[in-house]
């Protein structure tokens, strides 16, 4: 199938009950929070959505209420994992569910050699015919970086149709951008980098912002694709004090902070997270006041 995987897409946190228990209520509150904002595509259960912690018997009513909330927008899951037969079951279970695309970091801890990545998308796509891939390449969080030769590798499997980038290395982004073959997307996965990414050719941007600002987040994209320098740069300047605190500690735990501020669900996290302390606040309370302008009434 043909997916467009330009623009904005949002990276959904999940909000969680006191009780520990995936709350669907808040979650449908937040995706139409996001495409109300105007999110192009969504992504569900990626590491925002600490899908690391989410049991499988808890999968499916996540990705179906994201489709059922996404008015129309397609929904590319996040369907990672570093054993390969867990990672081909995820994606195959998100097509037979309606998902229109998937996300696949690259396997954590295993350290796989080129072979054995290549060989992992192999068998990933294989068991879900047709369904386009997005490749995940984030090191910090797997301690294995795709790099620009052995993304070409993975470039020859046809369902593997774009690269979420989050090395945060710009040179990389652009070598990877140079040698792009034709069909295929770079999507930058750093907020503070969006700008930059898409200077240098990038398609787009899977944001952890976007949860929080979707409509700031989104006209951000738009003014750095249509080439619109002021404006992007405006908007870069903006929302650098919220990207910045979004990333105090790991993600999302700010972002569960924040999400509690704006109204949005509460900040229940899984463990090994714990929420935010209380420094962290302090800044998330001060960013969404400069990043909306003054607007942000206060802790709610």
């Amino acid at each position: 199938m043909t997916l467009d995987l330009s623009g904005l897409a949002v990276a959904l946190a999940t909000p969680f009950k006191a009780s520990g228990e995936v709350d669907l209520p808040a979650y449908r509150k937040l995706v139409r929070h996001v495409v109300a904002g105007g999110a192009d595509f969504l992504v569900p259960l990626g590491s925002t959505g600490e899908a690391a912690t989410i049991l499988d018997a808890e999968r499916d009513a996540i990705i179906t209420a994201c489709l059922e909330e996404a008015g129309g927008r397609p929904v590319v899951v996040g369907t990672g994992h570093n054993a390969t037969r867990q990672a081909a079951a995820l994606t195959k279970r998100a097509q037979a569910l309606g998902a229109q695309g998937a996300l696949v970091v690259t396997p954590y801890y295993n350290k796989p050699t080129p072979d054995g990545l290549v060989a992992h998308f192999a068998a990933v796509a294989e068991a879900a015919p047709g369904l386009p891939i997005v490749a995940y390449n984030v090191p910090g969080r797997t301690g294995l970086n795709v790099t620009p030769p052995v993304l070409a590798r993975l470039w020859e499997n046809p369902q593997v149709v774009a690269v979420k980038e989050s090395s945060g290395n710009l040179a990389q982004i652009a070598e990877i951008v140079r040698q792009l073959p034709k069909g295929k997307v770079l999507l930058s996965g750093d907020d503070n980098l969006a700008v930059a990414s898409i200077a240098v050719g990038a398609s787009g941007l899977i944001s952890v912002l976007g949860n929080a600002l979707p409509r700031e987040t989104a006209a951000l994209v738009a003014a750095a694709r249509r080439g619109d320098r002021k404006e992007a740069i405006r908007l870069h300047q903006q929302l650098l004090p919220l990207m910045d605190a979004l990333f105090l500690e790991s993600n999302p735990i700010p972002l569960k902070a924040a999400l509690r501020m704006l109204g949005l669900c509460g900040e229940g996290l899984r463990l090994p997270l714990v929420p935010a302390v209380a420094a962290t606040r302090t800044r998330l309370a001060e960013a969404l006041c400069l990043s909306t302008e003054g607007t942000f009434p206060g802790v709610i």
